[in-house]
């Protein structure tokens, strides 16, 4: 198949086929499995994840396809798909809400559009280059918020295990912020991206974890970063802001520069 006139539309069909097929799982007492590093998986994540490539086989046969469950498929393709069939299954499994089905097209690593799709709230979030950023059909912006002490922040877990300069930057952020709540995996990007809150942090991101809403967020005028300031989905964290926040928000975390990278 030939490149879309707009990559929004696919993007946002994909998301919805793949997170509706997890959907069918929620509240039914899915069976878990624990990987090596401790995440759980589910019948839920490996359907959905399925479909999402059933999908993309049929209709870009030429691409490749990066997933959380299965792996890499035709790789070296100059076009590849990024999945998360269910980005927060701790959440998931649990019947909490905050979950969702993260859906990217890059090149190389250069991300050309991406979904943030939350069934359980029935909130899709969409971007592509150049064509902003889409909140269930209405335009989507990150906050004004300009100051720290006014600010929600947001993260997956705010422990930073086994890093104790990044864990005591991120303490002495959280005690400025003025709100600070564990909303996190995807969903805390999607409260970024639609300026319900001002800055989202994680100290682990897999690519499937970051490429969608890396996207999400700069198109919505966000500032979408790993911890050495680079704008990328593939440096393996995260800081993501509103633009009024960025560079404060940043230099708390990695004065000078210094990402904090202690074991």
């Amino acid at each position: 198949m030939s490149e879309p006139m707009t990559w929004l539309d696919p993007i946002a069909e994909l998301a919805r086929l793949a997170g509706d097929a997890a959907m069918t799982h929620w509240h039914r007492d899915p069976a878990v499995e624990w990987k090596g590093d401790g995440s759980p998986v589910t019948v839920a994540d490996r359907h959905a994840e399925t479909v999402a490539r059933e999908w993309i086989r049929a209709r870009f046969p030429d691409d490749g396809i990066l997933g959380e469950e299965f792996g890499e498929e035709n790789p070296g393709a100059a076009r590849r798909w990024i999945l998360d069939p269910i980005d927060g299954t701790k959440s998931f499994v649990a019947g909490v809400a905050l979950w969702g089905t993260l859906v990217a097209v890059t090149e190389g690593e250069r991300v050309l559009a991406g979904a943030v799709y939350a069934p359980a709230t029935n909130e899709l979030v969409v971007a592509a280059r150049g064509e902003g950023c889409w909140w269930n059909g209405v335009r989507a912006h990150v906050s004004r918020t300009d100051a720290v002490e006014r600010m929600v922040l947001c993260t997956t877990d705010d422990r930073f295990p086994d890093r104790p300069v990044r864990r005591a930057r991120w303490t002495a952020l959280a005690d400025r912020a003025r709100v600070v709540r564990t909303w996190g995996d995807c969903y805390g990007y999607l409260l970024v991206a639609t300026g319900r809150a001002d800055a989202m942090v994680d100290d682990l991101m897999n690519p499937w974890d970051a490429a969608a809403v890396q996207v999400v967020v700069e198109e919505a005028g966000g500032v979408f970063t790993d911890f050495r300031g680079a704008a990328t989905a593939f440096g393996g964290d995260s800081i993501a802001t509103n633009a009024a926040l960025a560079e404060a928000v940043r230099v708390a975390l990695i004065p000078g520069g210094d990402p904090g990278l202690d074991r």
